[in-house]
This record gives C-alpha cells, structure tokens and sequence, in this order.
C-alpha cells in the first residue's frame, strides 16, 4: 500500500498533536450524580447533625443532591465498613469522628484497617477533648 504524500502529512500531523489534545481533555464534572454521605451514628448524633448541615450547602454550591444516610451499630463501625466496601469513586462519603480512632486500637478484628482504607477529604469540625482525673491520681499534663 502506497500512502500519498498529502495524507502521510496529515498522519504525521495528527500523531503530533495526540499528546497536546489529551492535555486540553477536561476531567468529568464531579459530582455527576448524587452523593451519600454516611453517618456512623443514630440521629441526633454530632456527626448527623453536621451533615444534615453541610448537605444543603454543598448541594447549592456542587449542583446534586447530598444524601445523608444514618448507620448506626457498632460503636460506628457499621457506618464505616459501609464505606469501606463502596467504590471508592467519591460518592459515598464517611462522617468520621474520634470513634474511628478509638475504635482501631479497641477492636482486635475490624472487617477493614481504618487508615489503610479510608482516604481523608476534608477537614469540617474541630472539637476540644479534656480528661478530668482526680487530683489523687498521678497523672500530669499531656504535653
């Protein structure tokens, strides 16, 4: 097979600018569907509270729904497995609390490894802990 010469340059000319279209290509809208964010707790709870808060707004701004979904159980492990077992393509998000910290050290056999599977977004609350001991017992300051 014998190529012309006009259509070897525009074989040429487009094997060249490959590389610069795929550069220009724009990712997908995200999010494209609606969203799940999980709350590890019953209702009520603080992490149901902040996101039946930060749901509405972030439906404004993002344009779909917020769905929040309550799964309690577990010391929130119920939550967080249900998380841990969806795709991880963004729409299924995870209240997190200091019960998941507390809980990896706790239980010994945890259906998933905390930190291994679950990635951090975003930071939406900072709360204070203080432990009140007697003054009896030997304890000092944390620093």
């Amino acid at each position: 097979m014998k190529l012309p010469r006009r259509t070897f340059l525009h074989l040429v000319a487009g094997a060249a600018a490959a590389p610069a279209v795929a550069r220009i290509a724009r990712a997908q809208a995200y999010p494209a569907r609606p969203v799940r964010i999980i709350a590890p707790t019953g209702p009520g709870g603080a992490p149901d509270i902040i996101a039946r808060l930060i749901g509405p707004w972030l439906s404004d701004r993002l344009g779909q729904q917020f769905i929040i979904e309550n799964r309690p159980g577990s010391g929130n492990n119920i939550g967080t497995e249900v998380v841990v077992r969806a795709p991880p393509d963004g729409y299924t998000l995870l209240m997190v609390s200091s019960s998941n910290a507390i809980n990896a050290t706790l239980y010994d056999k945890l259906n998933f490894v905390f930190l291994r599977d679950i990635a951090a977004i975003a930071g939406i609350i900072s709360l204070p802990f203080v432990m009140v001991v007697n003054p009896s017992v030997p304890a000092k300051s944390g620093s």
